[in-house]
């Protein structure tokens, strides 16, 4: 996932993405402690994505602060 997609995104659309992210992250923690968990670079890539979205969330809150 790179920022020019989320960027494209509406704020509603990133809170949905976040709160995926982090479902996804809670869930590859728990296959970590269990031993199950495969792909460990996944749970770095959800992590990064997860702080993209809000930096991108923070972006456009600053931009609509600016307009009003």
């Amino acid at each position: 996932m790179d920022a020019t997609e989320l960027r494209d995104k509406t704020p509603d659309q990133l809170r949905d993405e976040l709160a995926n992210l982090k479902k996804e992250a809670f869930n590859l923690r728990f296959q970590q402690a269990t031993g199950q968990l495969e792909n460990t670079a996944r749970m770095r890539a959800v992590k990064r994505d997860a702080a993209r979205v809000k930096t991108i969330l923070n972006e456009k809150a600053a931009a609509a602060a600016q307009e009003a």
